[in-house]
């Protein structure tokens, strides 16, 4: 299974979608003038600018839901393995693809607001519906929404129960061995997995309103708890900062960072962490109810700087500054630095949790392990309500009986077998399902420039409503040449 996943990866991951993700991040920067840096603050406006209506969530909680899939796993073990297998300069890399995937983000993102539509008395829209809308390309949206099903109802939701199940197994011990018929697993991952399962079901039946709610309160108070604890650690080693950012730029140009090194391990694990340009972001902001498309896009371009330049560098300071990390590149299999056990598995929250200790004590431990469970646990809510999303856009064409049921138990029964099965398997499977979407994503964004720049209408639409100091912003889409935005047309 471990060969035939790599194998898959290899394919799927070549240097072209690494290019690719950084490519198309710069081309809309340009385009929009930067605009991830010119309407920073406007996006901070916008933040509480809207409120929850009957059919859709406020800007706060698209926002929230969106940053519930963002912020996650990859925000400590993906950190851990971009350091672990990139090096330190990997860090850099996360940034780059970060503040130019802003831009993709904010791109996708107003997409999903302008081709959005009621379903069943709730927004609804994605990738899938803007391919169908806007590119006229079913067939595409219809690839589109089954691979998003598959990758975040099947994929992507083991990475997020197996980083949680270590993290318990470092913080509170491994426990007992266990025989299942999936094979041998300790005691604290197998009770650890039937807890998440439980929790997950019972929320997830709740629907989307009350996974806006717990998330809304959740991943802001979370967030801030992390950040709060990296900037102790830092200020407790506080003399060690000069080198940490000497560790970080020092090779970010060097051959190795070029092919399969930081690069690599940077983009990969940024953009699964922050997801710009994957078009899981367009789902959360589509459901958001605003003014102007254009409104929502900059607060999914924000959403991508609260997750890496807030959360991910929090990460990244911890582990470098208290040296907790181990460095071994995959393509020589040994180790280039090596400052913990080599059992330490690099593709988890260890280094997280021991560079915490180092400073902390054994609280450390403990709290990565929670900070770990309510990351983890919200970007599962999300997965899921991307996937109904996915599931609500098929059943316009055809019904499975009891489908939702069917995809909730399916997701759940994902997030059992992660719990329990090895880091390295379970990340594996997650990045089949961030390529898959990123690629399918990422072309249909650029075939939508080609065939028309919509996104880039409408932002030019709302900067010419703002600079006339509007108080109440309209969009039209017929007046800006903008075809098939049938809500925004009908809208009451």
């Amino acid at each position: 299974m471990q060969e035939i996943v790599g194998a898959i990866n290899s394919w799927i991951w070549s240097p072209a979608l690494i290019y690719l993700l950084l490519g198309v991040g710069l081309f809309f920067s340009i385009l929009t003038r930067f605009v991830q840096a010119r309407m920073f603050r406007e996006m901070i406006r916008l933040l509480f600018s809207s409120k929850e209506s009957e059919k859709g969530i406020s800007s706060f909680q698209a926002l929230a839901v969106s940053l519930s899939g963002r912020v996650g796993t990859g925000n400590i073990a993906g950190v851990a393995a971009a350091i672990g297998f990139g090096g330190p300069s990997a860090v850099f890399w996360m940034w780059v693809v970060a503040f130019l995937g802003s831009a993709t983000a904010f791109v996708e993102s107003t997409l999903g607001q302008i081709y959005k539509e009621v379903d069943e008395g709730q927004y609804r829209g994605g990738p899938a519906y803007y391919f169908e809308k806007a590119l006229g390309q079913k067939w595409y949206a219809w690839v589109f929404a089954i691979a998003t099903i598959i990758a975040t109802g099947m994929l992507l939701p083991g990475v997020q129960s197996n980083a949680i199940g270590n993290a318990a197994a470092v913080a509170f011990g491994s426990g007992s061995e266990v025989n299942l018929p999936l094979g041998a697993v300790n005691s604290t991952n197998l009770i650890t997995g039937i807890i998440i399962v439980i929790v997950l079901g019972i929320i997830i039946f709740g629907g989307v309103k009350r996974i806006a709610h717990f998330t809304q309160v959740v991943v802001p108070v979370m967030a801030l708890a992390y950040i709060a604890m990296a900037l102790i650690v830092i200020a407790m080693n506080i003399t060690d900062l000069p080198d940490v950012f000497a560790l970080i730029f020092k090779d970010i140009f060097e051959p190795m960072a070029m092919f399969g090194g930081a690069i690599f391990w940077g983009v990969k694990r940024g953009v699964f962490s922050n997801e710009a340009g994957q078009g899981t972001g367009p789902h959360a902001a589509a459901a958001s109810e605003v003014q102007h498309p254009a409104q929502q896009g900059l607060v999914q371009a924000f959403s991508v700087y609260v997750d890496t330049l807030f959360v991910c560098s929090a990460t990244a300071f911890m582990i470098l500054i208290t040296g907790m990390y181990n460095v071994m590149p995959e393509s020589t299999g040994t180790f280039v630095v090596q400052n913990l056990p080599a059992a330490t598995i690099i593709d988890s929250p260890a280094f997280t949790q021991f560079a915490l200790e180092s400073t902390v004590g054994g609280f450390g431990k403990v709290f990565v392990a929670v900070a770990l469970f309510f990351f983890a646990f919200t970007t599962l809510l999300a997965y899921y309500y991307i996937a109904e999303t996915n599931v609500a856009y098929l059943r316009r064409f055809f019904r499975i009986p009891f489908e939702l049921t069917l995809l909730k138990l399916l997701l759940m029964g994902s997030v059992f077998y992660g719990s329990v099965k090895t880091a390295s398997l379970a990340w594996g499977l997650g990045d089949i399902g961030v390529g898959l979407m990123a690629w399918l994503n990422i072309v249909g964004i650029l075939l939508l420039f080609v065939v028309g720049q919509p996104a880039l209408r409408a932002l030019k639409d709302y900067e010419e409503q703002r600079k006339a100091g509007v108080e109440t912003y309209t969009f039209d889409p017929e007046k800006l040449g903008i075809k098939n935005a049938d809500f925004w047309l009908n809208r009451d």
